[in-house]
């Protein structure tokens, strides 16, 4: 158990030590930042590699394992339509109880005046993801093609989006980032590779463990626009906002505690279901062996304090220094080194969001090496870097908007897909769920609201949703490019030998 611990502690400092570090610079180069304001960022580093490591060890012994069997209980069912309803629910569940979607959904009641309300988002979102969640499954038992299903489920989305102001578009393709958290992610992951793993085929099975957290993403799209399309809430007037600097929290452990009570609320509520669907499972269905449940029950506990401790490093530590960093770099800094730093930014956030860390485990692990982690990190990297390049411009330069970003992108996105092997196909919408995290919901939220306070204050709630649209959009083109790549040199590799090209 050490082994695996500072294993998984080797893992998280790699992935933390390059945002620590950048922001350091920035300081050093650029800002001013008060000394209290770093130390409380330090030590939110800190907290975040304990949190980190405890919450990856906690999954793998957990949280995986209750997913996988929960496959299996699925792939046990007699019929279609039980199949179909159990993955619904286990859907909707897993949905509602997502902390960063409970964050969106107050952020969407807030701007649309309460015409819509909070529980009301939460309830449309949850029910696509279920829906899709349901429609995922059954496509890896009746064998349809991946492509397929994403094809007609955006078409579904780009047919809702022209009944709903542009506003609510934001909404919506963020909406795909916030249902799809620390603990969402690795029990779709799992419930995904338990239903493939039952087929013959090893190579298709591989393919079909990858697309499910995808195709949740899409049903939260497709619930919120379809409920904006049905009820057309009103968006209000803008509001001129006071452009002072945001301030800073005084002591030096107290936002800490502040935030620990919320922290605990929402990490219990968001485990809750996943805990209640085991125990029933395993009590009329499963009957795991004993030393099984112990473990899982502990992986449990691990996964709850790790996350506690990750999320109040990333509140207490993170969001704050975050929109001051954006707003002093807007204040005094050209454009072109906001996009600088907003690149850097995504580059070395993404490699701490705590999912990430999960897929590209189960990517390596799954295909028995062939895909390593560096290629994915490296796709990844760049795929979110440009996202939030792309989202500031928006910001920066008036005449540019998002629909430009989403049109232009999904077109190549959907013109390549036909030429990426199946296995990237779902990789890669997997990844564009995986980016948008808590890490990317929280510092990198608050560092784009920072340059929207200083640039357009009237419009600073409107210009901060869509930035996770586009964390969500670019891993999908980027790693699908991987898989181009991949195939081009799979190909390469197996001239003369007579193979068939991998599908």
């Amino acid at each position: 158990m050490l082994s695996i611990l500072l294993e998984k502690l080797k893992e998280v400092l790699y992935s933390v030590i390059p945002i620590t570090v950048l922001v350091l610079i920035l300081n050093f180069l650029f800002l001013r930042l008060d000394s209290l304001l770093i130390v409380r960022f330090l030590m939110g580093s800190l907290l975040i590699i304990i949190g980190l490591t405890i919450f990856l060890f906690g999954i793998d012994i957990g949280i995986t394992p209750i997913g996988e069997n929960m496959g299996r209980l699925l792939m046990r069912l007699s019929t279609i339509v039980g199949i179909g309803l159990l993955a619904l629910v286990l859907g909707f569940f897993i949905s509602i109880a997502e902390p960063d979607l409970h964050i969106l959904a107050q952020q969407v009641e807030n701007i649309a005046l309460k015409t819509m309300s909070k529980n009301f988002v939460v309830l449309v979102v949850s029910l696509g993801v279920g829906a899709m969640i349901s429609v995922g499954i059954l496509r890896i038992v009746k064998q349809v093609r991946l492509t397929k299903v994403f094809i007609g489920a955006y078409c579904v989305i780009f047919a809702l989006v022209a009944l709903v102001p542009q506003e609510y578009v934001a909404m919506a393709f963020d909406a795909s980032g916030a249902t799809t958290g620390a603990l969402t992610v690795p029990f779709m992951l799992a419930l995904a590779y338990g239903v493939a793993i039952r087929q013959r085929d090893s190579l298709k099975a591989e393919a079909d463990s990858f697309g499910l957290v995808g195709l949740a993403s899409s049903g939260a799209i497709m619930g919120l626009l379809f409920a904006v399309a049905l009820f057309r809430p009103q968006l209000p007037n803008s509001e001129t906002l006071v452009t002072a600097e945001p301030a800073v929290s005084s002591g030096l452990v107290q936002p800490f505690i502040d935030i620990l009570p919320y922290t605990l609320q929402d990490v219990a509520f968001a485990l809750l279901p996943i805990v209640i669907i085991f125990l029933l499972a395993n009590g009329f269905y499963l009957r795991l062996p004993k030393r099984t449940r112990r473990q899982i029950f502990v992986g449990i506990i691990y996964s709850f304090i790790g996350l506690i401790v990750f999320l109040v490093g990333v509140n207490g530590g993170f969001m704050e220094i975050g929109r001051l960093i954006g707003f002093q770099l807007a204040t005094t800094q050209s454009k072109i080194v906001l996009l600088v730093v907003g690149f850097l930014m995504g580059v070395t956030t993404i490699l701490a969001e705590p999912a990430v860390l999960v897929l590209s485990q189960q990517i390596e692990e799954t295909t028995a090496g062939s895909v390593k982690k560096t290629w994915l990190y490296f796709a990844l990297c760049t795929g979110v870097g440009l996202a939030i390049l792309f989202a500031l411009s928006r910001i920066l330069y008036p005449g540019v908007h998002l629909y430009h970003f989403l049109i232009t992108g999904y077109v190549i996105i959907f013109i390549i897909i036909f030429k990426v092997p199946e296995l990237f196909v779902g990789m890669a919408f997997d990844s564009g769920g995986v980016a948008s995290g808590p890490m990317t919901a929280t510092f990198i939220f608050a560092f784009v609201q920072g340059i929207a306070h200083a640039t357009d204050p009237s419009n600073i709630i409107l210009n901060s949703f869509g930035m996770i649209t586009m964390v969500a959009m670019m891993p999908i083109l980027s790693i699908m490019l991987l898989g181009i790549f991949y195939q081009f040199m799979l190909t390469r590799s197996r001239i003369g030998k007579g193979e068939d090209d991998y599908e």
